[in-house]
């Protein structure tokens, strides 16, 4: 069948896609062309910039030219809460701009990019609550090699803590709508193999994450572990049907590195704790098998919990 024929295309048979999974493609097997695809991106990015420059605009038009070189290095670096929240508000157009591509380019509902709401739902607080535990445990073995280090005030955390837990939502709901909720879904609408779209959205998932400015072996570090994530955030929705899955995991981690204990140089606004290290400093080997043995242990327990 041609890729540019507007027919609905004939429904890819795959052992290995659970029949949860293949209801959360079937809206995207009615226009799964590789041209819609691309158009859905360029829009998609699209999005992101206009409401980013909308962002900054409404910024300099509140703080004014002389604050303003400050106020973009508080936002860049999320330095401060207020900087924190601003980076986080940036992910705004990530959120919406695969609902529009969904709409537009795919005539599918908003909403298909998250998969059943209840299902979602359900599946997000299970595994929210599967990786807090797990994430505490490992929290623990690494302050017996590590201490700590206060950060804000425990009475200006706890006042921002409510916009913080809302901005961490949107932060990684936007990336699961984007990743698992669109690019997976519509890959997955297109080619039959798991192993094309998880490999596709894993790898770009963990490009997103490259940082130029942090030292080569912490830089591949983290965009090897989000390439891992990547790929278990793609298995859980592969297993589950929903994007719910991936965004509890995304979310309680996130949680975590932001809200809990966070390494200096990537997001320290909101954080009650600092690592004794920042990112260009971290001890490289320990730092790895502990993400790694944590990944795979949520992961693991994780897609056990959500299987359908």
């Amino acid at each position: 069948m041609s890729a540019t024929t507007d027919t609905p295309s004939t429904p890819p048979t795959v052992a290995t896609h659970s029949s949860a999974f293949e209801a959360f493609v079937a809206p995207a097997r009615t226009h799964p062309q590789l041209w819609r695809l691309v158009l859905g991106v360029l829009l998609i990015a699209v999005t992101m910039l206009v409401l980013i420059g909308l962002q900054v605009g409404v910024m300099y038009w509140f703080v004014g030219a002389e604050a303003f070189p400050d106020w973009i290095n508080l936002f860049v670096k999320a330095l401060s809460p207020t900087g924190a929240l601003l980076l986080m508000l940036s992910f705004a157009g990530m959120a919406l701009g695969p609902m529009l591509a969904a709409k537009l380019l795919h005539k599918r509902r908003f909403l298909s990019v998250i998969g059943p709401l209840r299902v979602a739902a359900r599946d997000f607080a299970v595994t929210a609550v599967i990786v807090a535990l797990i994430m505490a445990v490992s929290v623990s073995i690494w302050s017996v090699n590590f201490h700590a280090v206060p950060n804000i005030p425990p009475q200006m955390w706890f006042l921002f803590l409510p916009l913080a837990v809302v901005g961490i939502l949107l932060q990684t709901g936007a990336e699961e709508v984007l990743f698992r909720g669109y690019l997976a879904k519509q890959m997955a609408a297109r080619f039959a193999q798991p192993w094309v779209w998880m490999t596709v959205t894993a790898i770009a998932f963990g490009a997103l994450h490259y940082q130029p400015e942090v030292a080569p072996a912490s830089r591949w570090l983290v965009v090897g572990w989000a390439t891992l994530f990547g790929f278990a955030a793609a298995d859980l929705t592969r297993v589950s049907g929903s994007i719910g899955a991936a965004w509890g995991f995304h979310f309680a981690n996130n949680a975590l590195a932001v809200l809990v204990l966070a390494t200096d140089g990537t997001i320290p606004g909101l954080a009650l704790y600092l690592t004794p290290y920042g990112i260009d400093d971290a001890p490289i080997a320990a730092t790895f098998a502990i993400d790694l043995l944590t990944t795979l242990a949520a992961w693991a327990v994780c897609r056990r919990a959500v299987r359908r």
